[in-house]
């Protein structure tokens, strides 16, 4: 991609686009030519729901005591509430053309839409780092299975990481920040090569599994839950699930800007989220079902399982298809949000390759395998900024569909002129940010103080029922809103 200024398109009609709210990268998507279709909308459900993230927390369901047709049940659940958050979320991008920072104008105001941004991106800078290194120890321990003479490179530690972990992490480190470098065209294209392998791979694991345990599964364990502890913990296993897509549900919009109709929205999601989700747990169920009637033993990933794979060749390409998976997860949820949030604060400075960079190199300098390592950092920090995302959603949801009924005046996101809709109180909607703040603070507490564990899990949804209730009570009904597309200030869509 090119400078900042040799891409710069015409401002608004009437001039009032400012250069501090207005960059090529920042500018609504063109209507005609947008490309993303079903398909596109699909693989970023595919390559997502199949992490090894995922798969680590769905089988710890089995671990926890639910058995199959729980787990099932709780995907099934999950699967619903993700479809109608996520179809509201994408529909906002297709409307207005606009990534997350830009849409965070409309409730929050043109600054004060920094708040949402800084908080989704810290969370994904930190993630980005943790989901390279968790693919570089897949790399790692397959190098050393095909060239045992590497174990040496892994016998020391510098900065917490050993020569052969440095080595592994800086060439996914790279690969990713090459594929970021030619936009999100070509993360596009990457997810439609990935999405197919991940599904193929995944499948052909579970039916070796299924093959090998006599074409039979356990569906639970020794001693399963029943009754009122089990209905919980399917309620809370889906509201975690939710949660795991809290940071998904605020920045779809990054992705469906691009989306040719809402129809194509709906057909992704409908194939990418409820038929996918099931089928990511009915793969979950087999392969934890199968190794437990193999050994009694319960796996804690999917690697336990391709560790086990008898020829090297098929455990080289399974391995691989998971490192694979993995970065393109980390693409989509980690790596897109942070670009357009870097991009929001320093618009004069960087565009969407440079913030790229500067995102990589931070998810780098933070050493996330000791994050990874350490469970005050993860549960703490990690954990109160992800229930702040609650509220968060909370609040822009109940902006856009309850008080303006999706009505958006897009070339007012991109101006400072005090007589635009989003100009608010020098930039910020006071409103917005004393119904946010409550609902966090509150978010915070159900997700981190010890005596509400039993109810943790729901802090999200707390979070953001609360975020939108409060603000449905405290929003401006008499300001204007108009709705008004961004044509004038469009450009086009990658």
């Amino acid at each position: 991609m090119t400078s900042v200024d040799a891409r710069q398109p015409e401002t608004a009609a009437d001039g009032t686009a400012s250069s501090v709210l207005y960059t090529y990268d920042l500018a609504p998507t063109k209507k005609e030519g947008r490309s993303w279709g079903a398909y596109n909308v699909f693989t970023l459900w595919a390559n997502d729901v199949h992490s090894l993230g995922n798969y680590a927390f769905a089988i710890g369901l089995f671990a926890l005591g639910l058995n199959v047709w729980g787990i099932l049940a709780a995907f099934a659940l999950a699967s619903v509430l993700l479809f109608l958050l996520l179809t509201l979320s994408g529909f906002m991008g297709h409307k207005t053309g606009v990534p997350f920072p830009v849409m965070s104008r409309i409730a929050f105001g043109i600054r004060g839409a920094k708040i949402p941004a800084a908080v989704r991106g810290i969370v994904a800078i930190a993630w980005f780092g943790i989901q390279t290194y968790l693919a570089s120890t897949v790399l790692s321990a397959l190098l050393v299975a095909l060239f045992p003479g590497l174990a040496s490179l892994d016998a020391n530690a510098v900065l917490g990481q050993s020569t052969l972990g440095w080595i592994t992490f800086m060439s996914l480190w790279v690969v990713q920040l090459l594929i970021v470098s030619y936009g999100m065209q070509m993360i596009r294209r990457y997810m439609a090569f990935a999405a197919p392998t991940t599904l193929i791979t995944m499948c052909a694991l579970a039916v070796w599994m299924f093959v090998r345990a006599d074409a039979s599964v356990s569906l639970s364990i020794d001693a399963p839950l029943t009754g009122g502890e089990m209905w919980l913990q399917i309620l809370q296993a889906a509201a975690l699930w939710v949660v795991i897509y809290g940071t998904f549900v605020l920045n779809f919009c990054d992705f469906t800007r691009s989306a040719r109709s809402r129809a194509s929205i709906v057909r992704g999601n409908v194939i990418g989220i409820p038929l996918n989700m099931l089928f990511f747990a009915v793969i979950v169920v087999v392969l934890t079902g199968a190794r437990f009637k193999l050994d009694g033993r319960v796996i804690t990933s999917p690697t336990d399982i391709v560790r086990t794979i008898p020829n090297m060749a098929l455990l080289a390409t399974a391995s691989l298809a998971l490192i694979a998976l993995t970065v393109a997860v980390n693409l989509l949820a980690n790596f897109v949000a942070p670009i357009y949030a870097l991009i929001d604060l320093f618009p004069r400075r960087l565009d969407f390759r440079r913030a790229g960079v500067v995102s990589a190199v931070l998810g780098l300098v933070i050493l996330p395998w000791n994050l990874y390592d350490s469970p005050i950092v993860v549960n703490y920090f990690l954990g109160g900024l992800g229930a702040l995302l609650g509220p968060l959603f909370g609040v822009i949801m109940a902006d856009y569909w309850l008080l303006r009924k999706s009505r958006v005046n897009v070339p007012d996101l991109y101006t400072e002129n005090p007589q635009g809709e989003y100009h608010y109180h020098r930039g910020f909607n006071p409103r917005a940010v004393a119904a946010f703040v409550p609902s966090a603070a509150v978010a915070v507490v159900v997700a981190l103080v010890p005596s509400f564990h039993s109810v943790a899990g729901f802090s999200w949804f707390v979070g953001a029922v609360l975020g939108a209730g409060l603000y449905a009570l405290v929003a401006d009904r008499t300001a204007p809103m108009r709705d008004v597309d961004g044509e004038s200030l469009a450009v086009a869509a990658e």
